[in-house]
């Protein structure tokens, strides 16, 4: 599946045909974070709460100075018209040298079982797989949460432990 990229209005934006990742900024997340739509038209009217736990890990990132674009969080919108049905993201740019990032999503009530979580996760993993900075990409989900682990593994990602009470996935950034 091919996909394009380009900054618009300051934001970091991944798109395909079904689908748009639209970067939040630190600004936006601020917003979500306190559970409100921000500037977007959320299928289910606001953000759901993983969504605003990610949002809350971008504002705490960057007002602690660690925030860097484009490894932050994402609203993914339905191409056909442009409602948020969830976010997906990184925990953090990776580690000068160490070369791992940790993703992770959330679908809205309403959206789930329509392979938007697939199918975002898999337009995130074709843009990682082309920065050279990375090489693995982890995810981790709770032993209860099937339907996760089911999007992870139809990503190509490979359960190699577990933390504490998590499963964890990992995945290699794989380059042509």
């Amino acid at each position: 599946m091919a996909y394009q990229q380009a900054h618009e209005n300051g934001r970091f934006v991944l798109w395909n045909d079904r689908m748009t990742l639209r970067e939040h900024t630190p600004g936006d997340a601020a917003v979500v974070a306190d559970g409100k739509p921000g500037d977007l038209d959320w299928i289910d009217g606001v953000p759901g709460d993983a969504s605003i736990g990610a949002a809350a890990m971008t504002a705490r990132a960057a007002a602690a100075g660690c925030y860097r674009s484009p490894w932050g969080f994402y609203a993914i919108l339905r191409a056909e018209d442009d409602v948020a049905v969830g976010s997906i993201g990184f925990h953090g740019p990776p580690a000068p040298g160490e070369g791992e990032v940790e993703v992770g999503y959330d679908l809205s009530h309403s959206a789930r079982g329509a392979g938007w979580a697939t199918g975002a996760l898999g337009l995130l993993m074709e843009w990682a797989a082309e920065q050279s900075e990375i090489h693995t990409v982890i995810a981790t989900t709770e032993p209860w949460n099937i339907p996760s682990q089911r999007v992870l593994l139809r990503a190509d990602f490979t359960r190699t432990a577990d933390r504490g009470d998590l499963y964890v996935y990992e995945r290699g950034a794989t380059r042509d």
